[in-house]
This record gives structure tokens, C-alpha cells and sequence, in this order.
């Protein structure tokens, strides 16, 4: 069955709406054992002419610091793109969702039959973007990078103290319940059991946002680089080289002697199939974070990447540092 949709895209700071003809589609959300159910831009912070449905509605918040990476970016933060898929189960009562995460992150909304989202207040520090809204349904996205007029909040479990003050602000009253979203996902309100359907729009996809200027994130990043012939696998004729540079170039290395083993030599990079050479002009891409980390070694003559290195070990033969 198709609808036709209104739907709020946030430009330059406005809230325009566009009617699109798309159906509504099954939402693909597996339900685990482990995921907990019960336990737009706008030039001033408000909805205007907002009318909930009923004086008895709820307010939940979800959301965490990120969500699950997806490789990509949506903005120019350098950041990876990370999303949180909500379930909203709550048939009794409408329900007004304040969403937030610190990571520039899409939010892919689904919901169960007879759910009803009145309004939406998306927030963080990086950029925020939301697919798979109800028709009409209203939304606010306000964060730190697109300076919005509601200013952000994420939702952190050790600190909810912005919660409140925003909720009372938009809504006229206090959170009833936070979500902490676990690995990209998040039930709000009833309990889920497998077997439940579920409903989202097609009219906005997450992978819309993605931005096409920006490079490829994390691991993918890394091998589309390679590809592209940016960067090559390390040997270990690599890691001997940066020793051999560095005994040649550091003469007055007063290093004292190990008895067996003589003048210490300096340290190899590391070489666990994560090391890659430079071999021209080169961005690092975003989220080399943590297990996403690897080294990089920068010949002679080959400029000093841009971008963010991330926890990344860089080996640079122009320095020898």
C-alpha cells in the first residue's frame, strides 16, 4: 500500500516538507534474547503548531555514544558514520522519541502495528540524520555541529541530566523512561518478542545521507586505498629499512651496550599483516580507532597524510620519527 508522505529534510537550518509517494515497507530488525525492551533544523527551538494527539502521551529517550559503524561519512566531521536502528512498541499510548548520540549517526525507525510517534527530537555532537518516519510525522534535528537552536544532548546513562529540561521545554514534561541503545539497537517502550511486525517508511533510506565527498571509513578506507593504489601491504624489507635509516642517521645514539647482544638497535615498526606503506598524496580515513588502528610508514618524499590518523602508528622516513 502506498501513502502519500510528508516529511521534513532539514537544509541550511530551515524544515521544508516534501510529499513523496512510498510505501510503507516491512522494518528488518532481528529480535535477540540480549535486546532490552521495557528495562529538523529549525531557526528557533520548538515544533511549530504542534499538535499531539493526546494529553496522554509518553516521552522516551534512546539513544548512546554511537551506534554500529558503517564505513562511511555523512558529513565532514572526519568521523565514522555509525547507526542505531529504533523499534518503537508501544500500541497504547503516543509516543514522543528524543533520540541521541555523540557519533555522527543515522537513526532508521521502525515500529509495530498501532504505535503512534508523535514527534521526534533527534540530537548530538557530530551530524544526526533520520530515516523510516510515519508520514507527517514532525522532526526536529538539532546538534552541536549544525548549531541548532536546541543546542544537543546525547544520551549517556552517566549523565542524563540534560533529558529533563529539554523534554519540559518542547513537550511540556519530563522524560518517562530512557532506552540505552546496545550494538545499533534499541527497543522502545513494550518488551519485543520475535515474530512481531513491523512497519517504517520507505521514503527516506539511511544510506542517503551518505557523503559522497568524504573518503571511506575505518577498514574499508584502509582497502580502498590499497585499491586505488594510495597505499601497499608492509614487508618485512619495510620494517628493516626504517632500522637501517635510523642507524644511519642517528650517529650519537648514547645508547650503553647488553652484555650478549651488544648495541641495542632501534625498534622495527610493528608487523602484524596491519602495516601499509604510502606511496602518494593521501587522506587517513576516518575511525582508525581501537582494533580499527593499523601503522603506516611514509617513505621518503611522500608527504605527510591528511586527515586524522586515529590510535594509528605512522613510521615517517622524511622525519624518522
Amino acid at each position: 500500500m502506498k501513502r502519500l508522505l510528508a516529511f521534513y529534510v532539514a537544509v541550511a537550518g530551515w524544515s521544508c516538507v516534501y510529499a513523496v509517494d512510498a510505501p510503507l515497507v516491512p522494518f528488518d530488525f532481528k529480535v535477540d534474547k540480549q535486546t532490552p525492551g521495557a528495562g529538523a533544523d529549525r531557526v528557533t527551538c520548538g515544533f511549530e503548531d504542534l499538535q499531539l494527539p493526546s494529553p496522554d502521551i509518553v516521552v522516551y529517550a534512546a539513544g548512546a555514544y554511537a551506534g554500529r559503524t558503517l564505513g562511511f561519512q555523512i558529513d565532514q566531521s572526519g568521523h565514522e558514520t555509525t547507526q542505531i536502528d529504533v523499534v518503537v512498541n508501544n500500541p497504547k499510548q503516543p509516543v514522543v522519541l528524543m533520540l541521541g548520540a555523540y557519533e555522527p549517526t543515522i537513526w532508521n525507525v521502525g515500529w509495530s502495528p498501532k504505535t503512534k510517534i508523535a514527534a521526534v527530537l533527534v540530537s548530538g555532537y557530530h551530524r544526526q540524520a533520520i530515516a523510516g518516519l510515519e508520514p507527517g510525522t514532525p522532526f526536529i534535528v538539532s546538534s552541536h555541529d549544525n548549531k541548532g537552536p536546541c543546542g544537543y544532548f546525547y544520551v549517556d546513562a552517566n549523565d542524563l541530566k540534560p533529558l529533563n529540561p529539554m523534554a519540559k521545554r518542547l513537550f511540556g514534561r519530563p522524560v518517562d523512561m530512557v532506552f540505552p541503545a546496545i550494538k545499533g539497537k534499541v527497543v522502545v517502550g513494550l518488551p519485543l518478542t520475535a515474530g512481531t511486525p513491523l512497519l517504517t517508511s520507505s521514503a527516506v533510506k539511511p544510506e542517503s545521507f551518505r557523503d559522497p565527498v568524504a573518503p571511506l571509513a575505518g577498514p574499508a578506507g584502509v582497502a580502498n586505498a590499497v585499491k586505488k593504489g594510495l597505499l601497499r601491504k608492509a614487508t618485512a624489507a619495510d620494517a628493516e629499512a626504517w632500522v637501517d635509516a635510523m642507524l644511519r642517521n642517528s650517529p650519537k645514539r648514547d645508547i650503553p651496550p647488553v652484555a650478549g647482544t651488544g648495541v641495542p638497535k632501534p625498534p622495527k615498526p610493528p608487523m602484524y599483516g596491519s602495516t601499509y606503506v604510502v606511496l602518494k598524496a593521501f587522506t587517513y580515513p576516518a575511525g582508525l580507532y581501537g582494533a580499527h588502528s593499523v601503522t603506516f610508514l611514509i617513505p621518503k618524499g611522500v608527504p605527510q597524510p591528511d586527515g586524522n590518523r586515529g590510535h594509528s602508528d605512522v613510521f615517517d622516513f622524511n622525519t624518522l620519527r
